[in-house]
């Protein structure tokens, strides 16, 4: 049952265990031996982002635990080494948050309409800010309150999809010759 849980993947460990973790879940066992490394907050969304990788794009409903790790180590070297060479400006990985329910309300009643242009100004605001990654958050219930929807509907997931591949395509405009990390959960 938990598999079919969209917040959930199955890790397939080496002795041929089954453990249902969420993102959630699986970052606070990463945080532990990595504590020194990075702030545990960026430690959290690159793990919410490798999870995403496999969950969503991959559409794998589990994982072998060195598969995971091995995405997530991926990750944690290309901060790192970002986050190196920008050791003199930034000592600590800068991360920009966004609220999207935040925005929703700001677009008043028109929905849709005015949401993306507004979202597409606040990416431009925050990139403005010279972050090594943007975070926007709140995504599920920001699509519930743009599609009037008190349940995840067809609809939702559509408006979901539309709003990450939105996300993509302008971060991809807006932030091109710089290394900044796009999350959005």
């Amino acid at each position: 049952m938990i598999q079919l849980a969209e917040d959930y993947l199955v890790f397939r460990t080496a002795q041929g265990d089954n453990i249902p973790y969420s993102a959630e879940t699986i970052s606070v066992e990463v945080i532990g031996e990595s504590a020194s490394l990075f702030d545990t907050e960026f430690i959290k969304h690159a793990a919410a982002a490798v999870f995403h990788y496999y969950r969503d794009e991959l559409n794998r409903e589990s994982v072998t635990v060195a598969e995971f790790s091995l995405a997530l180590e991926k990750v944690l070297r290309g901060f790192s080494l970002a986050a190196a060479e920008a050791q003199a400006d930034h000592p600590t990985p800068r991360i920009v948050r966004s609220d999207l329910c935040r925005l929703v309300t700001e677009s008043d009643e028109a929905g849709e309409l005015f949401f993306f242009p507004r979202l597409r100004d606040e990416l431009r605001a925050q990139l403005q800010q010279s972050p090594q990654m943007l975070c926007f958050q709140g995504l599920r219930e920001c699509v519930k309150q743009l599609a009037r929807s008190r349940r995840w509907t067809t609809r939702c997931q559509g408006l979901h999809d539309q709003i990450v591949e939105f996300l993509r395509t302008c971060m991809s405009r807006e932030n091109s010759g710089t290394s900044c990390a796009l999350v959005v959960k």
